[in-house]
């Protein structure tokens, strides 16, 4: 089943809104409120938003632990203590539900939606997005699932916060910045680490792509947060525990080792996460479909947790259990084993959830067995808790390539200064070991496996930007399956299509017919004409790409297949074609992209001079201008405007109108512009086309 999930969007409330946001923008510019102000308004906000939300995301979290161990727990009393190995179990069933009714929706899961949003989106989540991975991971984590709340929670206050842009009408550049700044927020929240959800917005989010104005939103956005979180949640340390000794600076080497081991901990889960991935995603045998496999981990998951309670959930607890010393050294090395084997079985088999608590739960077991080990063997004396924090922040830095937010979070959250120096010790090796081995984070390498390629926060693919809707061809030759061989070959004559597609009765595609299909009976046409019809010479298991697939996946279709175009279906309904997509398509599409990057990258600042009265000419008979946006288009999104097809233009950048809610600077940037950004009073315009083209655009004033 593939029922897709649909949010409406009535005009007149979105009118209504629009009204509304217009007309506290006039009064806030008669009143003559700095911009800086209501930036910092704005970020306070955020912070408040994504805050409460991650609030609520953890009541959830217990809201179906009592259900799962609970209410339906009294379903299975026949079984007794054995009734736990199911809850998870059940949990990965609801879950794979979830995706089957929104598969589309399930798949954008994460830092890595958070990421993708904030790098080539604007900043933009859909609002279905956000409510999706809100519930999923509660879920898995309330049934027992081994996993973090930290990847939805992020994810969870970026998509609150980019719908609250969305709302306020903010620039692309604008909403980025808060859907980082609300992600931020949210870590900051959960772990009531201020400064650790600045930096994990920094490092992870951004991707160390880093200016003033985006620190003083993520800073304030954090703040507030924690804040919210600290009034709800309460303001006690997670981790409790005796205070730590370092020990002599002689033995600081012994740090050093801790994190070396902690990389090379971190190394083989990466290593062993992305075999993980590519089993499941490629190949896992079609026989046993998903629901088989997510209900199997879950067992799985139950059983462990059935002989060790404290494999289930967050893991805190356990934690605070090594930090006393309650544990036999045995029960810890069996926890760090099902760990590190169950966290990225539950999230490759379709599971929702975050990697920072395992990576803290893994660290706090590897540290407990390294002290021991030096006390064991070599006779040296360690405080075992040092050493397990210790250990915490320098997994957590390597399995995420976070170190500064590994060292405030650990800070942070055990509010202990004392550890410092051995602590920054351990998290730079383990860093180091990873980074010297693999290039890039778990998120970055995850992203490059879907062909996302990401510098400084900046989308280097130019087609993933691209979607098949953009450049499908909506005449199609589509043939009932049925139709006579006579009849296809004057179909095959008159018309100017080269491929046919096979509809059945229900018309639904069936096949492909090209001329490598009917070039063979040519010979034999009079002898097969009253014989066969369309469906006996179609190719059955025929590809086909949506209509919202990017253009980046469709050249690499071409390449595994000896076609020249592909069907397009809907993605509402996959068995209806509604156009084709061919490879020339795809080419014509790169090369037209590929040079308004070139004109973008080497214009951005000469641009800045030319004004209305001013075109300048690029080559023969082409030329680019900045043109103020006629009234009309306001309110308006680009692919509604439909300016190449209307006036023969392309727009390469805009310069959004200065609003309220931007930065207090005398001159807009300007932006490269999505299709569906939406156009605002006040906005300038480049433009690029024939001189002729150019030459009309005067009348725009």
């Amino acid at each position: 089943m593939n029922l897709k999930i649909k949010f409406s969007r009535p005009g007149l409330y979105w009118r209504f809104l629009r009204r509304q946001r217009q007309r506290l923008q006039r009064r806030l510019s008669r009143l003559g409120v700095p911009d800086y102000a209501i930036f910092s308004f704005f970020a306070v906000v955020t912070g408040a938003v994504a805050g409460t939300a991650a609030v609520g995301f953890y009541q959830a979290i217990h809201l179906f632990n009592l259900l799962f161990f609970s209410a339906a727990g009294r379903w299975f009393l026949f079984m007794g203590g054995l009734a736990v190995i199911l809850m998870p179990a059940l949990g990965m069933l609801v879950q794979n539900l979830m995706i089957a009714l929104a598969p589309e929706t399930a798949r954008k899961r994460g830092v890595l939606e958070v990421i993708k949003a904030v790098s080539f989106r604007g900043g933009y989540i859909p609002l279905r997005t956000t409510l999706f991975h809100f519930l999923a991971p509660a879920i898995c984590i309330g049934s027992g699932g081994t996993v973090g709340p930290e990847g939805p929670v992020a994810q969870l206050g970026g998509g609150v916060a980019s719908k609250m842009g969305s709302l306020f009408g903010l620039s692309d550049s604008r909403r980025r910045m808060f859907t980082a700044a609300g992600s931020g927020a949210a870590i900051a929240a959960v772990f009531n680490t201020p400064l650790g959800g600045v930096f994990f917005a920094l490092e992870v989010v951004l991707l160390n792509d880093f200016h003033a104005p985006t620190f003083s939103a993520l800073i304030l956005a954090s703040v507030t947060a924690s804040a919210i979180s600290r009034a709800f949640l309460g303001n006690t340390p997670t981790f409790s525990f005796a205070d730590p000794y370092i020990g002599p600076y002689e033995q600081f080497y012994l740090y050093a080792l801790l994190g070396i081991g902690a990389g090379i901990i971190s190394l083989l889960y990466i290593h062993y996460s992305e075999a993980l991935h590519g089993l499941f995603s490629k190949r896992w045998p079609p026989r046993f479909p998903r629901w088989s496999l997510m209900g199997a981990v879950g067992l799985v998951m139950g059983a462990c947790g059935y002989f060790y309670p404290d494999i289930f959930g967050i893991g805190y607890d356990a934690i605070n259990k090594v930090l006393a010393g309650e544990l036999a050294w045995k029960v810890v090395a069996v926890l760090l084993l099902m760990k590190f084997l169950l966290v990225p079985l539950i999230l490759h088999s379709g599971g929702f959830g975050g990697l920072f608590a395992p990576s803290l739960f893994m660290g706090a077991c590897f540290g407990f067995l390294y002290a021991l080990g030096l006390k064991a063997f070599f006779g040296v004396q360690v405080d075992a808790v040092t050493y397990v924090l210790v250990a915490m922040g320098a997994v957590l830095g390597g399995v995420n390539s976070i170190p500064i937010s590994a060292i405030l979070i650990i800070f942070e959250m055990t509010r202990d200064y004392s550890f410092i120096l051995p602590l920054m010790l351990a998290v730079v090796s383990s860093t180091m070991i990873v980074q010297l081995l693999i290039k890039g984070s778990i998120y970055t390498r995850h992203l490059e496996q879907q062909g996302v390629r990401i510098e400084r926060g900046r989308e280097i693919n130019i087609l993933r930007s691209l979607q098949v809707k953009n450049v499908m061809r909506e005449d199609v030759a589509s043939i009932p399956e049925h139709l006579p061989l006579s009849n296809l070959f004057t179909l095959l004559i008159e018309s100017p299509h080269g491929t046919f597609y096979t509809v059945n009765k229900e018309g639904k595609l069936t096949g492909t017919i090209t001329e490598s299909d009917w070039r063979p009976i040519i010979a034999d046409f009079q002898n097969l004409q009253k014989l066969l019809v369309a469906g006996d010479l179609a190719r059955p298991g025929t590809s086909v790409v949506r209509e919202d697939d990017d253009l980046d996946y469709v050249l690499k279709l071409f390449g595994h297949e000896n076609v020249d175009e592909f069907p397009v279906v809907s993605a509402s309904d996959p068995g209806k074609v509604i156009g084709s997509v061919g490879r020339q398509d795809v080419i014509a599409a790169y090369n037209r992209e590929s040079l308004k990057y070139n004109l973008v990258d080497g214009l951005t600042h000469g641009l800045k001079a030319v004004d209305s009265a001013r075109d300048v000419n690029l080559a023969k008979g082409f030329a680019v201008a900045e043109r103020r946006a006629p009234a009309e288009f306001a309110g308006k999104t680009l692919a509604q405007l439909r300016l190449r097809n209307r006036y023969g233009l392309e727009v390469l950048m805009i310069r959004p109108a200065k609003s309220p809610f931007g930065e207090e600077k005398e001159e807009q940037d300007f932006i490269i512009p999505a299709p569906d950004y939406l156009l605002q009073p006040g906005d300038t315009l480049v433009v690029f086309g024939k001189e002729e083209a150019i030459a009309a655009t005067r009348n725009w004033y």
